[in-house]
């Protein structure tokens, strides 16, 4: 290394460190600030999710045929 880099070393680190505590300090207000949603239940989550979809129609009325014919 030559003289200038040994020279520059302690304030790029000295300039990351506080990057670091700085970012660390953003990241502590925006988790304050921005309160995460509740994640629902997951029935929930997947209700309506196969609403108008004719394969889901056509698996349905399958398996009420298939139901008729055990009985």
């Amino acid at each position: 290394m030559t003289p200038q880099q040994l020279q520059e070393q302690p304030q790029l680190e000295n300039r990351v460190a506080t990057l670091e505590t700085e970012l660390a300090q953003m990241k502590k207000l925006l988790a304050n600030l921005i309160q995460p949603e509740p994640l629902a239940p997951w029935w929930q989550q997947v209700a309506g999710s196969f609403e108008n979809d004719p394969d889901f129609d056509e698996a349905v009325r399958l398996g009420q045929e298939w139901r008729k014919t055990a009985e």
